[in-house]
């Protein structure tokens, strides 16, 4: 790993390491100016403008770059190497690449820890707390509510933090007296993250320049800035992180079904195909015997796993689901899990519920409207 020396000791930028080294590979000399210059002042190369040293495994002392003043034309700038007094140009364009400040590189990750350790996180803002924690390889809400979480989203959070990068470091030594300056008194938003025994805090401040904010590692002393969007993506509520989708099972992985629908109990059965390649095949065990075609169990099986929730409320009333328009029970993964859903209707509003699970999910009546036309040609 790449570390900074000198008048800033910290972790260096591998990106920039490995650029810097990457340029200094490909150096060409465009032409050479002067063998024996009797003076290097109108080069630039008295005080020149950049200097690199640099060594490899292989080298007793360090070798050296110097980089002087630009051509009249611009295209090139005047260099030497090592001790050697000859004079010669190298292009324009490596100026980007070795003019680098102190800033550019160092490492500029601002939280460092491993991604697949994190077990539980939690986000406050404006006095209100979302918290999250890994069960079982599976994220759950814990506050302000109990359910399920959606795994891609607190993912994609989680995976936001680890790569966030600073933008500027306001200061490398912040007084307590002074975080009020920086909104850090009272903070926007405060993310915790624990790994294991382990916990790392990130506090986010007030605005600063060019659409960043102000920020600061809890254990660290500097104050630094980050895109004013990450903020915005920690303000978001707990619906954000909810599991969306209503069912957790599959079309390929479903063994059995049981809807009731006015008091009456349609079951479904996956029938294993006989032979080698044979597809499985869906049969109605209940209230009357019969076999599907593949597109009545594809139908019903795909609309029932792809409705998704539009929007969470926080109580039952008011939804229909005191008197339930359908009820779905679905067993999966070879009759080892198990989910059930109830669904409500109030005019032309859909609503949702799982057990143990708060409140409600209002959904597309239509996608409910779909299974409902599935079911009728099942019935029949």
């Amino acid at each position: 790993a790449w570390k900074m020396r000198g008048q800033v000791e910290r972790p260096g930028s591998e990106s920039e390491g490995s650029a810097l080294t990457s340029a200094l590979g490909q150096v060409e000399i465009v032409r050479v100016i002067d063998d024996n210059p009797a003076n290097l002042i109108d080069y630039g190369l008295a005080n020149p403008r950049v200097e690199i040293s640099f060594k490899t495994p292989g080298d007793a002392t360090d070798q050296k770059l110097v980089i002087g003043d630009k051509t009249p034309t611009g295209g090139d700038f005047f260099a030497r190497r090592n001790a050697e007094k000859k004079v010669f140009l190298i292009p324009a364009s490596l100026d980007t690449s070795f003019n680098r400040t102190t800033f550019d590189l160092r490492d500029k990750t601002l939280l460092k820890f491993e991604r697949d350790k994190v077990d539980a996180l939690d986000i406050t803002t404006g006095g209100k707390t979302v918290a999250l924690a890994k069960d079982g390889g599976e994220w759950k809400l814990s506050k302000p509510v109990q359910t399920r979480a959606d795994f891609g989203s607190v993912e994609g959070l989680v995976g936001r933090l680890q790569t966030v990068q600073m933008k500027s470091i306001a200061t490398d030594n912040v007084a307590p007296g002074d975080l009020k300056k920086y909104g850090l008194d009272s903070p926007e938003a405060t993310v915790n993250l624990n790994i294991g025994s382990a916990r790392a805090t990130l506090q986010f401040g007030g605005k600063a320049a060019d659409n960043t904010v102000y920020a600061r590692d809890a254990s660290k002393s500097s104050v630094i800035t980050v895109e004013s969007a990450l903020l915005d993506d920690m303000k978001k509520g707990a619906d954000d992180y909810r599991r969306k989708d209503v069912f957790e099972f599959r079309p390929f992985n479903a063994t059995h079904i049981e809807i009731t629908r006015n008091g009456q109990t349609i079951s479904l059965e996956r029938i294993k195909g006989q032979g080698e390649a044979a597809p499985d095949k869906w049969k109605r065990v209940s209230p009357t015997a019969g076999e599907l075609t593949k597109e009545q169990s594809d139908g019903l099986l795909g609309k029932l796993s792809n409705i998704r929730v539009a929007s969470f409320v926080d109580a039952t009333a008011k939804t229909g689901l005191d008197k339930p328009a359908i009820t779905v029970v679905v067993k999966f993964d070879d009759g080892k899990k198990e989910e059930r859903a109830t669904f409500g209707q109030v005019g032309n509003e859909v609503y949702v519920s799982r057990p143990n699970e708060p409140g409600a999910a209002k959904i597309d009546a239509a996608d409910f409207n779909d299974v409902i036309k599935s079911l009728d040609e099942i019935a029949k």
